[in-house]
């Protein structure tokens, strides 16, 4: 398996691009404010909107699904990088979490 770079939740710069990659109940339930959504399943078919920032920092709720994600997308030529703890860790470190509706955000 190809090596992926991390990054620790406390070293993530403020206004890193981040592509979440939890599918759409996890992402409902609360996502950083500024992150694009692309489920990891769905991934392959929707290329065209993973950003082409560098670095990308791909978040899921612990890990490991965005570890892989990183790990494809490094095969694909982007310079991506993990966060470890994912959605987890941010909630946990205080910093934003929001939902599109409304309600009071969690993580599941």
């Amino acid at each position: 398996m190809t090596q992926v770079q991390s990054v620790a939740v406390s070293d993530l710069p403020a206004d890193a691009p981040l592509l979440d990659v939890r599918e759409l109940d996890e992402w409902s339930a609360g996502h950083a404010p500024s992150a694009r959504h692309v489920p990891m399943s769905e991934l392959p078919g929707r290329m065209s909107e993973v950003p082409s920032d560098e670095p990308l920092y791909v978040v899921c709720r612990s890990g490991g699904r965005s570890a892989r994600v990183v790990a494809y997308l490094a095969q694909q030529g982007y310079p991506a990088v993990n966060v470890d703890g994912g959605m987890q860790d941010w909630a946990a470190s205080g910093r934003s979490v929001v939902t599109d509706d409304g309600s009071a955000p969690r993580i599941i």
